[in-house]
């Protein structure tokens, strides 16, 4: 998995069908609130329709429950939600 950080949002691409069960965000600290969106091409910062809202655990791990179902060619991008 390949991912790039755009300040302020991580951006995850894939170029085949995938089940997101798990990320990692780096320097995103445990018990960070993260707002999850489908990736929009044409959106500014990528963040199309919002998917989820998750809190990072140990690491910058993120745990998908339910896991998100990425198409071919589809995305997701993750941000820290403002307190």
């Amino acid at each position: 998995m390949i991912s790039l950080y755009e300040d302020p949002v991580f951006t995850f691409r894939f170029e085949e069908d995938r089940l997101v069960d798990r990320f990692q965000l780096e320097d995103v600290p445990f018990g960070a609130l993260v707002v999850v969106c489908q990736w929009a091409e044409d959106a500014p910062d990528g963040a199309g329709p919002e998917l989820a809202r998750w809190l990072v655990g140990d690491g910058g791990w993120v745990t998908a429950m339910p896991p998100l179902l990425v198409r071919a060619g589809g995305g997701f991008v993750v941000r820290r939600e403002a307190l």
